[in-house]
């Protein structure tokens, strides 16, 4: 079995995640529908949105970190064929929520986080450390785990459940892609029932 070893740019990537978690909890129904697609719904609904496009922000600049990753790993020449088929997979997936992020922001008013130079997040996930296949799906299974917990995070505090959804389906994305990663660095599945969100 493989040691985990989180370097310092993970730990804070799982840092930023948390963070994430902790201030999302005060997303706005408004900013939530939106996110949804579900334009009908936000109709009518009020409010300062800056602390939204904020924290949605927060969300977009972990979806940018977490396509630049696949990107590094892509490019790494480390992935065999039928890994490098599903990271791109796992990456097209990413790309889908930073465009409905993006969308969120505009219709909220705000300015998206720019996405950095490819350099930026190599530099900070260390990818010059990236030796083996094994390397770089422990980083993406890591970052992956990360956004899985972030998402759920958020989903205690709507109280609609047309608003949670939104959450639970990007927490399913992310959970998806942990699991997939696992299992292809044949690790075993997480121990037990409720292992994600706690």
């Amino acid at each position: 079995m493989t040691t985990i070893i989180q370097s310092p740019a993970a730990v804070s990537s799982v840092a930023s995640r948390r963070n994430f978690m902790g201030r999302t909890g005060g997303l706005s129904a408004l900013a939530v529908a939106m996110l949804a697609g579900k334009d009908a719904l936000a109709q009518g609904m009020a409010g300062d949105t800056s602390k939204d496009v904020g924290i949605l922000n927060v969300a977009l600049g972990l979806e940018h970190e977490a396509i630049n990753a696949y990107q590094l790993g892509a490019g790494s020449g480390l992935l065999q064929k039928p890994v490098l088929d599903v990271a791109v997979r796992f990456q097209a997936d990413h790309k889908a929520h930073r465009d409905a992020l993006i969308a969120t922001i505009q219709k909220l008013g705000g300015a998206p986080v720019m996405e950095k130079k490819l350099d930026e997040y190599a530099k900070a996930l260390k990818a010059d450390t990236l030796r083996s296949q094994s390397d770089v799906l422990d980083l993406a299974a890591r970052l992956e785990l990360g956004a899985t917990n972030a998402y759920l995070g958020v989903i205690p505090a709507f109280g609609n459940k047309d608003l949670a959804k939104v959450a639970g389906r990007l927490a399913a994305d992310e959970t998806m892609h942990y699991v997939l990663l696992l299992n292809a660095l044949g690790r075993p599945l997480p121990a037990g029932a409720l292992s994600f969100g706690a």
